[in-house]
């Protein structure tokens, strides 16, 4: 089954050819990687234009930026893999456990999966006390919500069957995508949900870490809008 690793990008110059570099390092074949810019301005865009064509390897630009949540609505569109995932510009999660990821749905046992940092005994730096609380709280509304025993709602690897995506509408620009794709997925009849335990190398904010509170209360406002009102 052909892969698809969908990655949105905003401000990553220092990161984004590492992070590159180990996705195409993942063993699975055959995948293609779509890169969207979300209007970077620190360079990251130069940095991919410099970068030797690859073949499967795609950047698409923004002209003004918009947010996680709509650069992986432009993703989306572009892939053409069976599986698509998300992976981060970042190196807060490692390229090379995306075979663990996708596992499940390559052995017709799931038809989403989630990378859950907080669970399993992988690696985990250990960072900002109050994220961890305010990640279990909007984890625990949104399983409230939807009747779901997910333990990381707003992780990045987030790992779907191309026909579940296409049943998807993605509303949300910027984080809020976490919650309301979650509560689609849940919504779709007899769709299999699982996870698997992953590792988490978190970034300070000196570091580049990007999202903030504000963001977590459109995450808690969308998970009750997408599961009670959509």
């Amino acid at each position: 089954m052909k892969l698809t690793i969908v990655i949105p990008c905003y401000n990553e110059a220092a990161t984004i050819e590492a992070i590159l570099a180990r996705v195409w390092a993942c063993p699975h074949e055959p995948k293609e990687v779509i890169i969207v810019d979300d209007c970077s301005t620190d360079g990251t865009r130069d940095v991919l234009a410099r970068r030797p064509k690859r073949e499967g390897e795609r950047v698409v630009c923004h002209e003004q930026n918009q947010g996680k949540g709509a650069a992986l609505r432009t993703g989306f569109a572009e892939a053409r893999g069976e599986i698509v995932i998300v992976q981060d510009a970042d190196l807060e999660y490692d390229p090379a456990e995306i075979p663990k990821v996708i596992r499940p749905i390559l052995t017709g046992q799931a038809d989403v999966v989630f990378g859950s940092r907080f669970s399993g005994g992988e690696a985990h730096r250990i960072l900002f006390f109050w994220h961890r609380v305010a990640n279990g709280l909007l984890t625990l509304i949104s399983n409230m919500l939807s009747d779901l025993n997910l333990t990381d709602m707003e992780t990045c690897y987030k790992a779907f069957r191309a026909e579940v995506l296409k049943k998807i509408t993605i509303e949300e620009a910027r984080f809020g995508f976490e919650p309301e794709i979650t509560a689609k997925v849940a919504k779709i009849p007899g769709v299999r949900l699982y996870e698997v335990g992953i590792s988490y190398y978190g970034r300070t904010y000196a570091e580049g870490k990007k999202i903030g509170w504000k963001d977590g209360i459109r995450a808690l406002y969308c998970a009750v809008k997408y599961n009670l009102f959509r």
